[in-house]
């Protein structure tokens, strides 16, 4: 999965920052094997947790009207990868592997310049 500035850039430096390290963790643990897999795999958990907290928080304080569509995706991949850390605790990798190699790229390139163009542009627009 490669960061393309003209695909993910919004122009909100935290928001971009973030994304961009979403990129990197999904990349590590792509490409990572065996044992340093589980660790990408927590790592890219723990960061997508904070990512979807801080931008439901953003939602929320700027009563962002498409909140609960928004949120609804974020369950909705948090969700999944619980689930399928729930296996990689257990030692099944192969479909965690697929998942972050075959789903997270086209989800993250639409949720990108869909839902989180969106909620930048909603947000810059209150600052102004």
């Amino acid at each position: 999965m490669e960061w393309s500035d003209e695909r993910h850039l919004l122009g909100l430096a935290e928001m971009d920052d973030t994304h961009r390290e979403f990129v990197a963790l999904v990349n590590a643990a792509g490409a990572a094997t065996g044992a340093a897999f589980m660790e990408a795999f927590a790592a890219l958990c723990a960061h997508t947790e904070t990512h979807f907290a801080n931008e439901e928080t953003w939602m929320r304080d700027s009563a962002f009207p498409a909140e609960g569509e928004h949120a609804g995706e974020h369950r909705r991949v948090l969700g999944d990868l619980r689930r399928f850390r729930e296996r990689v605790e257990k030692g099944s990798t192969m479909m965690a592997k697929a998942y972050i190699r075959e789903q997270v790229p086209g989800w993250f390139d639409l949720h990108a310049a869909t839902m989180d163009a969106a909620l930048a542009a909603h947000l810059k627009a209150r600052v102004v």
